[in-house]
């Protein structure tokens, strides 16, 4: 029984090897990209000398570099509209980050056409310095004909940008595989300035105003003749207006004229525009805030999976981030595929859902490493992702880079010494080692917990301690706290984590604070279907049951 899954590497390979074809119902991505190091400095040519640079959580940049230009020369290889628009962009931008930049979308948006189904969805999300670039692109990818809408949302309020206009808006781009659309209209309510317009109140209380019911200057014409008196063109026949009349819909003004009473209570909102400036932004007050420089709100996603999608349908989020999309897509009993490519953002949407929805959350995660020996081979390949996992081992947060010296700081656990309201936060120092282990490692870690006000410091792993190192770690004493005493060093194998250890410190229920809250959702479960095999395998969804939308019906909206 396949369950919604969470998958650590690069989405490209992900997607490749793990989702099926026309498998997924909606895809959202946030891709990430630094607009704010300058627009000029992204059109500079490159010498693509540079090593490439594997993207990390809160750095927000792709480089021309080896990795893109093999990129780049793989989508021009296929031929066809994207060769074409690739080429054009290399004319006009030269081998520039922002080449990179589509050269490294490119192939993901072509595997993301693949895995969506004939009546499936894309909101690709951008800022306005790369949008019509993108757009381009997606007109290569999914042709002209399925782009559905641009939405510009108001991400923040008013800024004061010098000698230019305030840059406050993000872009949506909306795709369909299709002709055929999943479409779950939404209707916003009326601004208050309309409701005004309803200045009349009839005698069971109910406010209405007056509307035109004649057919001059109407395209198509209209009836003409003469209802109690009053001759006119009409925009309805006579046997409606005298249906209209038994209603008492119909308004006698004092000028001899017949209009029609609308009632307030049956207008039943807006439908949706292209304009969402009603979202506000996750500011630094906001519940579900989780420190993520980059994160989405919550009600932005909710509106795309709602509008996009219905519940047992899968949404896909191949940059997910922190997660919102994912959190979005469980609260609203949507089945999910996240990916990421840093363990910073897996552990963090883990302890997102955990937090949401109760340890019975349920959901696989695939690439993170399972034995010591995949362990190892991850800390020879990138000793940065070895140390964010292992660190989620313990529920610790990875330390937040800084000038200076880190004095051996890894990371920290913050918790609450005491179930009160109120009780004083603490913390725990962490130091991750990769290689051999001394005692004096343990010297120096209890050096920076005293300079750092620690009350507790752990040593992770992968040799078992020395003797030696043992007794240095016993010298640094106990800890007591109402729960117990707990040894102020502890000392950690990365077998012994896999095996299920854990750190021995004050956790009563709710106390660890290192990663924040966020808020308590309730989960509306969805039926369970596979979901993943081979790329190239038959799709094992069954058939969709979704309200759809033509391309005529969406003219007519």
């Amino acid at each position: 029984m396949a369950k919604n899954h969470l998958f650590y590497g690069d989405n490209l390979q992900v997607l490749r090897e793990h989702v099926e074809t026309e498998s997924v119902d909606l895809v959202y991505l946030d891709p990430p990209f630094n607009s704010a190091r300058g627009y000029n400095v992204l059109f500079e040519q490159r010498d693509g000398t540079r090593s490439a640079a594997q993207i990390r959580a809160f750095t927000d940049t792709w480089h021309w570099d080896a990795a893109a230009a093999e990129s780049f020369h793989d989508a021009v290889s296929q031929g066809g509209d994207i060769a074409d628009a690739m080429q054009a962009f290399q004319t006009l931008l030269g081998e520039s980050d922002m080449l990179a930049y589509l050269a490294m979308m490119a192939p993901r948006l072509c595997e993301l056409r693949r895995v969506l189904r004939p009546t499936g969805s894309l909101y690709l999300h951008c800022d306005p310095t790369a949008s019509h670039y993108l757009k381009v692109l997606l007109d290569s990818v999914f042709g002209p004909e399925h782009f559905r809408n641009e939405i510009v949302w108001k991400r923040t309020g008013a800024h004061n940008d010098p000698s230019r206009y305030g840059s406050n808006i993000d872009v949506i781009l909306f795709y369909t595989r299709g002709d055929e659309w999943t479409w779950n209209s939404i209707l916003l309510p009326h601004d208050p300035e309309y409701a005004k317009r309803y200045r009349h109140v009839d005698a069971s209380g109910r406010r209405w105003t007056d509307d035109n019911l004649t057919a001059k200057g109407l395209a198509g014409g209209g009836y003409e003749y003469a209802y109690k008196g009053v001759k006119s063109l009409w925009r309805c026949p006579p046997e409606t207006m005298k249906r209209l009349d038994a209603e008492g819909r119909l308004h006698f003004t004092k000028k001899g004229g017949i209009r029609l009473r609308r009632y307030l209570d049956e207008c039943q909102g807006v439908p949706l525009q292209e304009l969402w400036a009603d979202i506000p932004p996750v500011n630094s007050q906001a519940a579900e805030r989780l420190g993520y420089q980059t994160q989405k709100p919550e009600a932005l996603l909710e509106r795309i999976i709602q509008t996009s999608s219905n519940p047992g349908d899968v949404v896909l989020d191949c940059f997910c981030g922190c997660g919102t999309a994912i959190a979005a897509a469980q609260k609203l009993g949507r089945r999910w595929i996240g990916i990421d490519i840093t363990y910073l953002a897996t552990n963090l949407i883990r302890h997102r859902l955990i937090r949401s929805y109760g340890p019975d959350v349920d959901f696989d995660i695939t690439g993170e490493p399972t034995t010591v020996e995949e362990a190892e081979e991850l800390a020879r390949s990138d000793p940065f992702q070895f140390q964010v996992w292992a660190l989620s081992l313990v529920g610790a947060r990875p330390r937040e880079p800084r000038r200076g010296a880190d004095r051996g700081i890894d990371g920290r656990i913050y918790f609450q010494d005491g179930a009160t309201r109120g009780a004083r936060m603490r913390q725990i120092i962490l130091s991750v080692k990769a290689g051999q282990v001394h005692a004096s490692h343990v010297r120096d870690l209890v050096g920076t917990m005293e300079i750092e006000h620690a009350e507790l410091g752990a040593l992770i792993s992968f040799e078992e301690p020395t003797i030696a190192i043992r007794k240095a770690a016993a010298r640094a004493g106990v800890y007591e706290s109402a729960w117990g005493r707990h040894a102020r060093i502890q000392l950690l194998t990365v077998g012994e984590l896999l095996a299920g250890a854990r750190l021995d410190y004050p956790y009563p229920s709710g106390t660890n604070r290192t990663l924040p809250p966020g808020r308590r959702a309730r989960r509306q479960d969805s039926q369970p279907l596979e979901l993943f095999g081979g790329a190239t395998g038959t799709p094992t969804l069954p058939p969709p049951r979704q309200k759809r939308a033509t391309k005529r019906s969406k003219r007519q909206r």
